[in-house]
């Protein structure tokens, strides 16, 4: 049963523990891996039923280059696949693929799928998928103040609007909630500037479990909290 209320317009998912779960199973690192497509496909088909305009993945992170070559191998194969599987899924639910990070720094075949879903998905007009690949928020921050500088834009004209125009996300709403799955409690750089204002879900949940339910949960916790952006609480002045 999908939930009503207040729905987030936008969440990002830290997703963890692929690995931790082939592991504690006995099963090599990449059975995770494939686990986790499965769950990814899952969750992107729920948080579209339940009308989220935006769902960024933190697929593969800047510091993921340092695992082994084998891994990371495996984890772009994964990718061109779920791609090519679920382009016409993506157009027929009506969903806008995108992806943000070092996209260069992927093998030329794997940006040329990217390339191709996100042609193919532009004139959709639901839901907006956003994958974070070689992606690092404080990189990001770096290739904006560049970008900002070669514009010439002056420091006293400066503000917070014009300089998010120039993150990878521009035009994105910030995310209303983070999730991260694995039992880690922190945000590893990813949206370090658009999530300042996040709220923030943790659960000791690995990916390849993190069901359907989970993420419904996950909603619902959303939605039992205030959101007061620096202001004070307008329940404490109830009666």
């Amino acid at each position: 049963m999908l939930l009503t209320g207040r729905i987030p317009k936008h969440a990002g998912i830290i997703m963890d523990g692929n690995g931790r779960w082939a592991e504690s199973r006995g099963l090599p690192r990449v059975e995770g891996h494939r686990r986790g497509v499965e769950r990814t496909k899952e969750v992107v088909e729920v948080a579209a039923e339940l009308g989220l305009k935006v769902l960024t993945l933190y697929a593969f992170s800047t510091e993921n280059w340092l695992r082994p070559n084998s891994e990371v191998t495996t984890l772009m194969k994964l990718l061109e696949l779920y791609l090519k599987r679920e382009l016409g899924n993506l157009v027929k639910n009506n969903v806008v693929f995108k992806t943000i990070g070092d996209i260069w720094r992927l093998p030329e075949d794997i940006q040329k799928v990217i390339r191709e879903t996100e042609e193919k998905t532009s004139l959709n007009k639901g839901m907006i998928l956003v994958a974070a690949w070689s992606y690092s928020g404080r990189n990001e921050i770096l290739r904006a103040v560049k970008k900002v500088l070669c514009a010439g834009i002056k420091p006293e004209d400066l503000t917070e609007e014009i300089f998010s125009s120039y993150l990878d996300t521009a035009a994105l709403p910030s995310p209303d909630l983070i999730i991260r799955t694995g039992g880690e409690m922190r945000i590893s750089n990813f949206l370090i500037w658009q999530g300042a204002y996040s709220e923030l879900y943790f659960t000791d949940t690995l990916w390849p479990d993190f069901t359907k339910d989970e993420f419904l949960f996950a909603i619902q916790d959303y939605q039992r909290r205030e959101r007061r952006f620096g202001a004070i609480s307008l329940k404490a002045d109830a009666p």
